[in-house]
């Protein structure tokens, strides 16, 4: 499809983040039974939610898209009706209520927690191991998606070009050893019940409004030394994301199965500071020495699964140059992508 030069608003934005490829209206087609997304609510929940929903209507099938979080922004809720996915307000803490959530066949499992955890890692870890293990047990006969990270991967150097699935995990510091405790538990519900599981380990999703790029570009534009602690990473549009996420529900197993999820591209953090800096008239400065290992994943598999991302690294640096310049929204949420200690 032909992409705008600008992305003008918030309703633009959240539009191409839902797009469907036509490879996911096709498995929509294909996909037995509905669909539920368990914490919704977060970052990427709202439009992958919409982009499941919109690929089901342009695949002309029947077919259910429910949304779980606590909902502690109402608005999200609202949004999620009108476009038509049905809502669960749910605790997933509670097991008690996640008893009563229905029997669906295909589950995106989003629930997590990650920045807080330093002085409060029992919260982290309760959130990210114990909760696996409610939702496991009570959808054991579900496919389900497992969002999880590539921070459960040792760090790496760049010319090694990212971690393959058959790396061994080596989490560091509580919130990357929570999330493989998070794998682990699924990984024991799938051997134990045969429920069929994929491992989705994603870094770093990109929406203008949070990310990576976010984070660089903030930098220049304030004039702030951009941080060059971690000096290579990965990214994907957040739109290609949701598309490869939902895709996932046919490559579950049992087993469970890895796949990492990233752009193909090892990325410097000196060239993109260099293009906004180009791109918004200003100059760079740094901070930080590169200490040489970074959190790279290499993506080959899901390439070849899913083909290459639809949107490209330097459409989404121009769409963040434009995006901060004019003043754009932004949620808030720094990735401290920078951050290579474990301590978030």
């Amino acid at each position: 499809m032909e992409y705008p030069a600008q992305i003008k608003d918030e309703i633009e934005l959240e539009d191409l983040l839902s797009i469907p490829n036509k490879d996911l209206i096709e498995m929509m087609k294909r996909l037995d039974g509905d669909i539920m997304i368990l914490g919704i609510g977060g970052k990427m929940g709202i439009t992958l939610g919409r982009q499941a929903l919109n690929a089901i209507k342009a695949a002309g099938v029947d077919k259910k898209v429910i949304g779980v979080s606590r909902f502690s922004d109402q608005s999200g809720r609202e949004r999620l009706e009108d476009w038509g996915v049905e809502t669960i307000a749910c605790d997933l803490m509670d097991a008690n209520e996640v008893a009563k959530l229905p029997h669906i066949k295909n589950i995106i499992y989003m629930a997590g927690r990650k920045f807080g955890t330093k002085g409060t890692e029992e919260l982290t870890w309760a959130m990210n191991a114990l909760v696996p293990g409610y939702v496991g047990t009570h959808l054991k006969n579900s496919n389900i998606v497992v969002f999880s990270t590539g921070c459960v991967y040792p760090l790496v150097n760049a010319e090694g070009g990212g971690c393959t699935e058959e790396i061994a995990p080596a989490p560091i510091g509580e919130y990357a050893q929570s999330c493989l405790g998070r794998e682990r538990i699924f990984s024991y519900c799938s051997k134990q019940f045969g429920t069929k599981v994929l491992l989705f380990r994603l870094n770093y999703a990109i929406d203008l409004r949070y990310g990576v790029l976010h984070d660089i570009g903030q930098q220049v534009l304030k004039g702030e030394a951009v941080n060059n602690t971690v000096g290579h990473f990965n990214i994907l549009w957040q739109g290609d994301a949701n598309s490869q996420a939902l895709r996932c529900l046919e490559y579950c197993t049992s087993p469970s199965t890895p796949l990492n999820v990233t752009g193909p591209e090892t990325i410097k953090v000196e060239y993109i500071a260099k293009k906004f800096a180009e791109l918004m008239g200003k100059e760079i400065t740094y901070t930080g020495k590169s200490a040489g290992k970074c959190y790279l994943n290499d993506s080959s598999k899901a390439t070849k699964l899913f083909g290459k991302p639809r949107v490209n690294v330097e459409q989404m640096i121009k769409w963040q140059a434009a995006w901060l310049t004019k003043g754009g929204s932004s949620l808030g949420k720094p990735t401290h992508f920078e951050v290579n200690d474990g301590k978030y």
